[in-house]
């Protein structure tokens, strides 16, 4: 995910309208649910918007996509390596997100993060599709889902149902960890049409 070549504006661009194509949603329809300015969504479309963290998840929430489809592009099957420097930072209001990797196994998906929480920053979300894995490399991190509080520590996890609000404070200098987003497959706006139900024949 985000390696070199596109930019996170153009892949977002792209990938915004075909999703909201694909959902059957208005400007105007997909404003209201992402609560997101229908001016603000027709510069993300046209590719001259600054996508931050905020609004790639309003938009997941309100599309009920994974975040990758919104950000990625296709990548070739085989061995895959991705340098930090090639990687376009996604930035919020505390947070600074790294999209390495997308991986589909056994029905399930998976985006891999490099995710940091700035010294002193808190980060919110509403919520998103999916469930949120996190695990602490550097420093402390408070997290609270849905009103109640946990604090990690280096090599700590915690995860949870990724459509509850949640937020992220960085408790002890800057919070470096592995987020991991899981989703069905079937979530994914290329996935393959559920096959009809058999009709049960009546004797």
């Amino acid at each position: 995910m985000g390696a070199s070549g596109d930019s996170v504006r153009d892949l977002l661009a792209a990938n915004l309208r075909r999703a909201r194509q694909e959902r059957g949603l208005s400007l105007s329809e997909l404003s209201r649910r992402s609560r997101i300015g229908k001016a603000t969504l027709h510069q993300l479309e046209a590719g001259a918007g600054n996508p931050t963290i905020e609004t790639v998840f309003s938009l997941s929430r309100a599309l009920e996509v994974p975040i990758s489809d919104l950000l990625d592009r296709q990548e070739p099957s085989g061995p895959t390596v991705v340098r930090a420097a090639d990687v376009e930072v996604l930035r919020g209001e505390g947070v600074d997100l790294r999209p390495l990797r997308g991986i589909e196994s056994g029905g399930a998906f998976f985006e891999v993060y490099d995710q940091q929480v700035r010294a002193g920053s808190r980060q919110d979300s509403l919520g998103h599709v999916g469930t949120e894995h996190t695990i602490v490399q550097a420093g402390r991190l408070g997290v609270r889902v849905d009103g109640r509080d946990v604090e990690l520590g280096p090599g700590d996890y915690v995860g949870f149902d990724a459509r509850l609000p949640h937020a992220y404070t960085a408790l002890e200098g800057t919070v470096r960890s592995v987020l991991l987003l899981q989703y069905r497959s079937d979530q994914r706006l290329h996935a393959a049409p559920a096959e009809p139900p058999h009709l049960l024949e009546t004797p």
